[in-house]
């Protein structure tokens, strides 16, 4: 089954996987989904939106049926303004082909899948990786990001990372390190061998782009910031650049106990974006950090 490999894509690239909103008795609220996605395109000028593809955006508290439901309605959100890879990551080869042909079916551009852990314990062998993504890239004609993010998926390493991004059919690969020596060798390896564009986290966003790398995928309203970055990288302004990046220095990591999505939600809910909190039981920022996190945004360039 040919494959279409590679996107019209506009590099440096912004990747951005827009935050779920929940209604007060856990529905996913599509009034303020569209807000949502409206910002990512519009504003944060996203290069490619993800579809319920990265933890922070919370799929993995919904039903299968609400997952496609939340899949169909962000591409028809972005109503063919950018493309849209769609997450498909699930331990099960077999709900990971089903959701792989309801995005192709729905008009999906690409597709996410996180190398996973093994359902019953432990760290997959290459070979198994290797047989799990192929079971996938077999039956679809889309190209993939392979996804990278030790804790939910399979701590992958590097020699082994370079040789799953070789299979065909592998376009993009999202590393969530944020260890340059790996980062490095891997762009080297991966974007300059030729094997697959190579994607990295906010803290490395800058660092990558000077290695080569292709671009970024991270959450609003961090992807405005990173919108910048790219700005001021591809007109030569490095210490425009280095500046924008510093504010990944601490943001968002010095709220991180509370969580990426309750963080990056109380960013935009303090930015009038109206995302409401966290899935229940999880919470949201407490009073004093939130009242400190709203006084370094006023810091950032957003």
């Amino acid at each position: 089954m040919p494959i279409a490999r590679d996107l019209d894509l506009v590099f440096p690239a912004t990747v951005v996987p827009p935050l779920t909103p929940f209604t007060a008795n856990g529905a996913v609220d599509y009034g303020a989904l569209e807000r949502m996605v409206n910002y990512v395109v519009e504003d944060c000028e996203a290069t490619m939106v993800i579809a319920a593809g990265v933890e922070a955006q919370e799929y993995q508290f919904l039903s299968l049926s609400d997952r496609k439901d939340l899949i169909k309605s962000t591409i028809e959100l972005v109503g063919g303004r950018r493309p849209v890879a769609v997450g498909i990551s699930h331990p099960s080869t077999r709900t990971v082909l089903e959701l792989a042909e309801f995005a192709q079916a729905q008009g999906a551009a690409a597709l996410q899948l996180l190398a996973p852990m093994k359902p019953t314990g432990g760290q997959p062998r290459l070979s198994e990786l290797v047989r799990y993504f192929e079971s996938v890239l077999q039956r679809t004609t889309l190209p993939m990001m392979l996804y990278l993010n030790p804790g939910p998926g399979a701590d992958v390493s590097v020699k082994d990372t370079v040789e799953l991004a070789k299979l065909e059919g592998i376009a993009f690969v999202k590393e969530s390190s944020r260890d340059l020596t790996r980062v490095s060798r891997l762009i080297e390896e991966i974007e300059h061998g030729g094997h697959a564009h190579y994607f990295t986290t906010l803290q490395m966003n800058l660092a990558s782009l000077m290695l080569g790398g292709t671009g970024v995928t991270l959450p609003p309203p961090a992807a405005f910031i990173s919108n910048k970055i790219h700005r001021a990288f591809k007109a030569g302004d490095w210490v425009e650049a280095a500046r924008l990046q510093r504010q990944f220095a601490l943001f968002p990591s010095r709220w991180m106990e509370f969580g990426l999505a309750a963080v990056m939600k109380a960013a935009l809910n303090l930015q009038g974006m109206a995302l409401g909190d966290p899935y229940p039981p999880y919470e949201p920022l407490p009073p004093a950090a939130l009242d400190s996190l709203q006084a370094y945004l006023k810091t950032m360039d957003l």
